[in-house]
């Protein structure tokens, strides 16, 4: 009997941890590029825009999914704010944005998406999340992972329209 008590205080614990950790987990609504462009131009009060760039075998990709937009603070301000796009660099389907139809060009192993390229400035790097404003025009391209809390600073700066009024050292200098 004894040997089981501290089996049962693990398992307990393994239990609650699990429950806390799954607390702070929250899923956003990812939209194809078509749906969000549909909403940005029909919708009466329309959000900026969002794409997450990423690629199946990109493990940084992947990292961000986990740590970044399922943080509860972070998925909350994003849903909020932005029209969420999940964007393949390497996807095959065909795009249309501001009269333009991009396309997959084969490349290499892989290939690559014009309009990924296009919105990364033919820098081609994942994961690279991309804000444009209201009517579909570029703000910015982020390449590279971002953690919950630095990557909440981006949104803000750009969803909250910080951008029109300070540049981006200032904000930051500001917000420590």
């Amino acid at each position: 009997m004894k040997a089981f008590v501290p089996k049962l205080l693990i398992f307990l614990f393994l239990c609650i941890a699990y429950g806390a950790s799954s607390v702070n987990a929250q899923e956003v609504t990812w939209l194809s590029w078509s749906e969000a462009a549909t909403l940005a131009s029909t919708d009466k009060n329309p959000k900026k825009i969002f794409v997450d760039v990423y690629t199946d075998w990109c493990g940084w990709c992947k990292k961000m999914d986990k740590d970044t937009f399922q943080n509860a603070e972070v998925a909350a301000y994003m849903e909020a704010n932005f029209y969420m796009v999940k964007l393949d660099g390497e996807g095959k389907e065909p795009i249309q944005y501001k009269g333009k139809t991009f396309k997959f060009v084969p490349s290499g192993r892989n290939g690559y998406h014009e309009f990924a390229a296009a919105l990364m400035g033919g820098k081609l790097s994942y994961p690279t999340t991309v804000f444009l404003d209201e009517e579909m025009n570029m703000l910015s391209p982020v390449p590279g992972y971002q953690k919950p809390e630095p990557f909440l600073n981006i949104a803000r700066y750009f969803g909250d329209n910080i951008y029109k009024d300070k540049d981006w050292k200032t904000y930051t200098k500001e917000s420590k």
